[in-house]
């Protein structure tokens, strides 16, 4: 009976330990993750610096030379020239352009590829035809985008629309044939129909493979940003690339591609919480 009594206070003691425990060790795995995250670019700027300085080319900046110029493009007081402390307007500029053609292909990829998974007279409908379309690059509607729209944002929007599409649709349209059939008739048993099924059944069990098209199709976006802003835009970062090649001022088209990545990067991070967040009944959906 004693060494019963003597034993719970050392019970007590313990219990609060657990969570403790837990937190440390989740905090030292979120500091390994940042470490080796941080560490693999720092590695890659060190071999870039010392690559450039054994060969002596001229032809690719050094990271000195991009940080001088990442630092005018961000504040100015450098070179003092048509990109100096521009930074702000550019990126604003670019993600009008993405996410006016991304948040479009969103709004038209998901109820068709809803659509098509579910009904097989529309698949049969509109297959053929989207795998014709799918494979031709964004590249070679360039030029219809210039006539279909002038030249400004609007042809740029175009252009990242067709990029970010087709992976929405395709990835919805593969979400909802992947739903069980057994939980239609069981929706169906329930008295579930119509609008209510694509309600209640088959947008929830296809939102996995939608927020996996909307990645690819948000990195899609950023990438295509740069061949939309060829079609005579005077600002954003596709059109500062394009200036410094046509300037022969590779530091400058360098510090664009860091910009345009880090964005890319960022905006990334936002979709993987609210998909996290939206899917939490769902762990092997958490990145």
């Amino acid at each position: 009976m004693n060494e019963h009594v003597t034993a719970l206070p050392e019970a007590t003691q313990s219990a609060p330990e657990a969570p403790a425990v837990r937190r440390r060790s989740e905090w030292i795995e979120k500091l390994k993750s940042i470490a080796l995250g941080a560490g693999f670019p720092i590695l890659l700027v060190l071999l870039w610096h010392f690559a450039v300085a054994a060969t002596g080319t001229r032809l690719i900046p050094s990271p000195r030379q991009v940080a001088v110029m990442m630092y005018d493009f961000s504040f100015g007081g450098i070179y003092d020239d048509a990109f100096s402390a521009t930074i702000l307007t550019h990126i604003w500029k670019s993600m009008t352009r993405v996410y006016g053609g991304f948040f479009l292909a969103a709004a038209i990829g998901i109820p068709l590829g809803l659509m098509i998974g579910r009904l097989k007279i529309l698949r049969q409908l509109l297959d053929p035809t989207i795998n014709v379309l799918r494979p031709i690059p964004v590249t070679a509607w360039l030029p219809l985008s210039m006539i279909f729209f002038g030249l400004g944002p609007n042809a740029a929007i175009f252009l990242v629309f067709l990029g970010a599409f087709y992976p929405i649709l395709l990835n919805t349209t593969f979400g909802v044939r992947s739903v069980d059939p057994r939980l239609f008739e069981a929706a169906a048993m329930l008295g579930c129909s119509g609008s209510a099924m694509f309600r209640q059944i088959v947008f929830p069990a296809a939102l996995p493979s939608i927020f996996n098209g909307l990645r690819i199709a948000h990195g899609f976006a950023w990438i295509l940003i740069v061949v939309g802003e060829m079609t005579g835009v005077p600002t954003g970062l596709g059109s500062v690339i394009m200036d410094g090649r046509t300037l022969s001022r590779t530091d400058l088209v360098v510090t664009g591609m860091i910009v345009i990545g880090a964005m890319g990067f960022m905006t990334d991070r936002i979709i993987v919480s609210i998909s996290n967040r939206v899917l939490s009944w769902s762990p092997q959906h958490h990145a």
